[in-house]
């Protein structure tokens, strides 16, 4: 009964599917385990508020994976450059008026309901799959540098350069995955160079009118720097030490009462802490095989647009994930990119949502049109005999 309700609900890759419920569980947990001080501080020791808020927000993460896959992936061709022109008024207010947090205003107050949105994770989505919809299209004329190149290149231009104004770290993984995605789809190599010019171009202009520019200058000297430790970054290494191969166990953990935004960008120390050596190889392990899986649904697709798509999306996300660990574990400057899934969020969450759910989708596609392929074909032998 339970094995029919998933095959007639939970359709595509089923291993990305058990990927996704396992990083929600951690997700919970730990999130639940690091907010305790936050709880105590804010809402008078009702450390129940901030579990019942994330899982909440995780479970309608999910809704909308489920609700993401069940579209064809193809229909997110027609709406990708409706949900661009959307995303630049957005950025571009966001920027000049947005809710200020963290001496960045990247965030949006919704009026009425009163609760945050951060428009750089609609454009992340959006050109991603913009991209893969020009580049499937133009296979046939790839060379072709006014046609195929110049749109491509405008596109990332102006959205990585308006993300840069207030988040230069998310603005230069998107400009990354851009460039992975132009090496797959057979853009010549230099094409890719004028990608990266592009990036340094809309970069600089950032530094120069953008917001983060002395919090970029001041993490970078930090990171080159190591006679001096940041205090987060200190006691990330402090919780990271401690946790030895099986950890503290569940809701033992000691730095989330030192360490800033426990719960978000730093928590993967928290699962060192807390689950050990163990425990923090396992939460790799899925994200590689999320991108695995990714990749593969990727290979599988008949149609470029579906390979490119499930590509685009995968990397983007594995990637945030390996550099919010890198970051956890002293391997790369602070960044401020939180932990997909795992992380305490809202539109982050929701978007990731979408994202896997556009990726299902794909899968999906490809898995269906195999097997109505493979019924037709018996029926020609059956009739054939």
């Amino acid at each position: 009964m339970i094995k029919n309700w998933v095959d007639r609900n939970l359709k595509g890759d089923p291993v990305i599917w058990a990927i996704v419920i396992l990083l929600s569980i951690v997700s919970i947990l730990v999130v639940y385990s690091a907010t305790g001080t936050l709880a105590y501080k804010n809402m008078g020791g009702n450390t129940e508020h901030y579990l019942i808020r994330h899982g909440f927000l995780v479970i309608l993460s999910l809704a909308f994976m489920w609700g993401a896959h069940q579209i064809d992936y193809r229909y997110y061709a027609k709406i990708s450059r409706f949900a661009l022109y959307i995303s630049v008024p957005l950025l571009l207010f966001s920027w000049l008026f947005g809710t200020t947090l963290n001496e960045a205003s990247r965030w949006i107050t919704i009026p009425v309901i009163n609760k945050t949105f951060q428009p750089s994770d609609l454009a992340k989505l959006a050109l991603i799959a913009q991209m893969a919809s020009l580049l499937a299209r133009r296979q046939q004329t790839i060379d072709d540098f006014k046609e195929s190149i110049v749109p491509i290149l405008l596109w990332c231009g102006l959205i990585c350069g308006l993300i840069a104004m207030t988040n230069l770290s998310t603005a230069l993984l998107l400009l990354v995955t851009c460039g992975i995605m132009l090496f797959i789809g057979r853009v010549p190599v230099k094409y890719l160079a004028m990608l990266a010019l592009v990036g340094i171009l809309a970069g600089a202009i950032a530094f120069s009118i953008g917001q983060r520019r002395e919090t970029a200058v001041s993490r970078i000297k930090d990171y080159l720097d190591r006679s001096e430790i940041p205090f987060q970054a200190k006691q990330s290494y402090i919780a990271i030490a401690t946790g030895g191969m099986l950890g503290k166990g569940p809701g033992n953990s000691v730095r989330r009462n030192f360490l800033p935004h426990s719960y978000s960008d730093f928590i993967f120390a928290i699962i060192v802490e807390e689950y050990g050596v163990v425990g923090a190889v396992g939460v790799i392990i899925l994200y590689l095989g999320l991108l695995y899986r990714g990749l593969v649904t990727a290979t599988k697709s008949e149609r470029a647009f579906g390979g490119l798509l499930s590509a685009g999306l995968s990397l983007a996300l594995v990637m945030q994930a390996m550099v919010n660990i890198g970051v956890a574990v002293g391997l790369l400057p602070i960044t401020g990119l939180p932990l997909p899934l795992v992380s305490m969020g809202g539109t982050s969450l929701i978007f990731t949502g979408i994202s896997l759910g556009i990726i299902l989708s794909v899968s999906r596609g490809e898995t269906e049109e195999y097997g109505m392929k493979k019924a037709n074909d018996l029926r020609k032998v059956a009739k054939a005999a």
